[in-house]
């Protein structure tokens, strides 16, 4: 039965106001007809007491499934969930009589059998009909008698007999109130309903406390960025269309062995910084406080307040990391030594990925007091919600256990359904896909080195197959990668995987200096950026780049306007790759059934040079007859074209880089 994850292991995922389509094989024995139905239940609601009242028993009247391909014995049928929570959906298989009697009197009657030979048919209807119309409350219940007098008068034709029943006024009737012999039920299978923005966002990553900083040449710190100053910076991140602003951790940084700056975790470096250097965000906890505190620096509590309604006003929500690690001096470190893992030498254990080494960071040990730890990490996950924030970016997920984060999101959506977390889990695919079955709202992704056509394409296939679980988020950057394909594919390769990732999925995010090009690794070989923003400020002149025509963020402005115009660009679904000949440009559209909304986008992977490829694309993927001919709109340029199957497509990328198509209707 679908949707379904590991047989109803865990819930399927969608959202509010999405179509769900519900499929069940129903099969039996002999020849008889049978039939199926959906009993689809919103989740329980709270009572005036605060205690969570019964769902009801269904939504309304019987939702019949309609059978599929000849020949696969598969059921549809589709619901759309109107609110967040855990639905239940069972699927009743049943004999339908009626639809038995009415294949076999209709091929009687063209096979010319006569009253005569049929009259235990036309009598078994009759009889069928009478348990209808007797039925408390049937409205119907005369125009059923009438066909009951029909099925009965022997001086009446066969056809004129059996007409009345199956008329197409009078058959509705019967079909929507059917009789349901030998009903066989499925498990109740749960679907967890989201807000919209679980599926469908943009999100732009800033550090606070690089917005209104300066630094000396050395790159150390003459003023420390604050939320006020942050809070200045959302007019243009909301004017770009973002719909997320997310936020690396705020806490206090931790001053034992902190990291200076280009001082990432490589071998040999050092972890004797500048007495100014800031260090690591993800350094947390220091005497200030720990993971409910704001780093002092940056302001209070109240001025993270006003942060979150400003944002709020302008139309943004705020995302904050969710870090579940410790510097040194972290509070936690004297309170409960129990939390970390303790070396033999009596030492606290710190970060490592051999060769590299975090000696700022502690991990947590959720081993030792499951208990004490699992609900200090509810408590400042709903002390973060008390202040506004209902998205959360979870750092390095795949290192905690499992069966913590299941108990630890179900716990958070029992109160408050619509908080979205995000898996920043760049790890095994068996990990990524297990967070998200346990309730992770999106996953982080392997878009960054999924740069070829093929690699592309099979990972936009695998993703869609997953789509009832798993929801993608293709960041095109972020402060720890910054792949080869950007430091050497010059300005070009940023404007061809910001359209990747904007027309792929519905969910994509960019990290701040992206639309200023930033491309420089601090070595070669190295995915870590020279002047790390992890360890270090970064003020930047967004305005000055805009108005010398030196950013990206025109493009990253319109595309997020493209996203907002067109459904087909909103939902994962409707995802197919068309066949076009030259390895170095890349095909697929985007199709919503609901809206019949198309776009078809043509991207060039490589960034120089000239590249011509004549499409060859799947109409029927498109909702159209294979010899139809259709009139396309360029969203980037506004040029209309006249396209067919077959289209020859030139992209030279230093110029243009893509084609996002509109398909007129």
């Amino acid at each position: 039965m679908t949707p379904s994850v590991e047989g109803g292991r865990y819930p399927a995922r969608s959202v509010v106001g999405a179509v769900i389509e519900v499929g069940a094989t129903v099969f039996r024995e002999g020849h008889d007809a049978v039939a199926a139905n959906v009993v689809w239940r919103p989740p329980a609601e709270p009572a005036a007491d605060g205690k969570r009242r019964a769902a009801p028993r269904d939504t309304g009247p019987l939702l019949r499934m309609v059978p599929g391909i000849p020949g696969t014995d598969r059921f549809t049928a589709q619901v759309t969930p109107d609110r967040q929570g855990m639905w239940s959906l069972v699927v009743e298989a049943w004999s339908d009589p009626l639809g038995t009697w009415r294949h076999a009197v209709v091929a009687k009657a063209a096979a010319h059998q006569s009253g005569e030979e049929m009259a235990n048919d036309l009598e078994t209807g009759a009889r069928l009909l009478e348990r209808i119309a007797r039925r408390p409350g049937q409205q119907h219940a005369g125009s059923i008698r009438a066909a009951v007098a029909a099925l009965r008068d022997a001086d009446l034709p066969v056809a004129e007999r059996i007409g009345p029943a199956l008329s197409g006024s009078l058959w509705p009737v019967l079909v929507a109130d059917p009789i349901r012999e030998l009903i066989t039920r499925s498990p109740a299978y749960q679907v967890w309903v989201d807000r919209p923005l679980a599926e469908f966002g943009s999100w732009y990553e800033f550090f606070p406390r690089s917005a209104g900083a300066e630094v000396d040449a050395e790159g150390l710190p003459l003023r420390h960025g604050t939320f006020a100053d942050a809070q200045r910076e959302l007019p243009r991140v909301a004017a770009m269309g973002f719909d997320v602003v997310y936020l690396p951790p705020i806490h206090p940084i931790g001053r034992v062995n902190r990291k200076g700056r280009n001082n990432p975790a490589e071998p040999g470096g050092t972890v004797h910084p500048d007495p100014r250097d800031v260090g690591s965000p993800w350094a947390i906890g220091a005497e200030e406080g720990g993971h409910d505190a704001v780093h002092p620096e940056l302001g209070t509590l109240e001025d993270f307040d006003a942060f979150v309604a400003e944002a709020e006003r302008l139309g943004l929500t705020v995302a904050l990391d969710l870090a579940l690690q410790c510097a040194p001096d972290h509070p936690w470190v004297a309170e409960h030594p129990e939390w970390f893992t303790t070396r033999p030498d009596g030492s606290i254990a710190y970060a490592e990925n051999p060769p590299k080494k975090y000696q700022d960071i502690y991990p947590l040990n959720f081993d030792n007091d499951p208990v004490g730890l699992y609900a200090e990490v509810l408590r400042v996950v709903n002390h973060w919600i008390s202040h506004g924030v209902t998205v959360f970016r979870v750092d390095n997920p795949h290192t905690k256990p499992i069966n913590f984060w299941e108990w630890l999101i179900a716990q958070v959506h029992a109160a408050r359904p619509e908080i979205v977390f995000l898996a920043e889990a760049f790890t095994k695919p068996a990990m990524m896909h297990e967070l998200a079955k346990v309730g992770f709202t999106q996953s982080y992704t392997y878009f960054t080195w999924r740069t070829a056509k093929q690699e592309l394409v099979d990972y936009g296939v695998e993703l869609v197959e997953a789509a009832h679980y798993m929801r993608p988020n293709f960041f095109v950057n972020t402060p720890d990668i910054l792949h080869a394909s950007l430091q050497y594919g010059g300005r070009a390769m940023f404007a061809i995987r910001a359209v990747l990732a904007a027309t792929m999925v519905p969910t994509w995010g960019v990290y701040s200096g992206y639309e200023l090009f930033e491309h420089e690794a601090v070595r070669p070989g190295s995915e870590e950026y020279l002047h790390s923003e992890k360890y270090q400020l970064r003020p930047r002149d967004y305005q000055g780049a805009l108005e010398r025509g030196d950013s990206l963020e025109p493009l990253i402005t319109r595309l997020n306007q493209i996203r907002r115009e067109h459904p087909a660009l909103q939902q994962l679904q409707g995802l197919w790759f068309h066949g076009i000949g030259n390895d170095d440009l890349l095909c697929y559209s985007r199709h919503d059934d609901r809206t019949g909304d198309t776009v078809i986008v043509v991207v060039c992977l490589r960034s120089e040079g000239q590249h011509w490829g004549e499409t060859d694309l799947t109409m029927p993927a498109l909702g159209m007859d294979w010899n139809d001919r259709f009139d396309v709109v360029d969203e980037l340029s506004g040029e209309v074209y006249h396209w067919g199957g077959r289209n020859m497509v030139m992209l030279e990328p230093q110029y243009r880089s893509a084609h996002i198509l509109h398909v007129r209707r």
